[in-house]
């Protein structure tokens, strides 16, 4: 694997609010890593860890694809579109900003944290018309095997989003291995460990390493402990829009 970056979890930024802790694999809000701005269209992948009753006030956003992931937990979600829903583990979520929106998101349990993966996309087009999903998934569906959770087709399985991009999960037992075969064979990987240790390409990950690579239509994966993983298969080019 020629074209690849390694993104070791201590190697993240850190931000301890006490309410709130989150491990910032790109630069985000005070951290700030000229060498970690993206990863193809990947903009953010925060890890946060969200204390019982707390959460974040009211707040815009606007022209990016904002995926949620809870590992544990629940989050209660407020937005100027009408919605007002509870995602839980299991649950993905995802918005398009689009236009504008503003939404709220608070840890539903008032006796332990919320933990969520809050991921941005930037998306193939600006100024849609913002819209909101969520779907509830099935773990059985994804054990020893690959689960499409997100996609760029409506109608497709999953979540969809305004970009060239597929998310996939796994939970893989020990000894396991899988193969992937890019959706679209332009696009990259960004591969996270979620939970447990895996080797790829003669390299070993471990909980919440991460590893980004291009060039390359196949790859495969073996976990060495029982694993969770995320793949997110996006463009590497940024849209015109940001360069223009």
């Amino acid at each position: 694997m020629k074209n690849n970056i390694l993104f070791k979890a201590d190697s993240r930024g850190y931000a301890d609010h006490g309410w709130l802790k989150s491990h910032h694999t790109f630069s985000f809000a005070n951290y700030r890593d000229n060498d970690r701005i993206h990863f193809g269209v990947l903009r953010v992948l925060n890890d946060d860890d969200i204390a019982a009753g707390m959460g974040f006030g009211t707040h815009p956003h606007n022209n990016m694809e904002i995926i949620s992931i809870p590992l544990a937990g629940d989050l209660a979600h407020k937005d100027s579109m009408g919605n007002g829903t509870t995602i839980k583990h299991g649950d993905i979520q995802v918005m398009s900003a689009g236009t504008g929106i503003e939404h709220s998101e608070f840890n539903a349990n008032n006796d332990k944290a919320t933990e969520l993966l809050q991921i941005w996309i930037f998306p193939d087009k600006v100024n849609v018309t913002p819209r909101y999903q969520q779907i509830t998934l099935n773990p059985e569906d994804r054990k020893n095997t690959w689960e499409q959770v997100l996609s760029p087709n409506p109608d497709d399985k999953g979540v969809w989003i305004h970009q060239n991009a597929w998310f996939h999960m796994a939970d893989l037992e020990a000894g396991k291995e899988l193969n992937y075969t890019l959706k679209d064979p332009t696009n990259g990987i960004f591969l996270f460990v979620i939970e447990g240790s895996i080797t790829i390409d003669n390299q070993n990950l471990d909980r919440r390493d991460a590893l980004g690579f291009w060039e390359e239509t196949a790859f495969s994966v073996k976990a060495t402990t029982n694993s969770q993983l995320l793949v997110m298969e996006i463009p590497m080019e940024l849209p015109s829009y940001l360069i223009n």
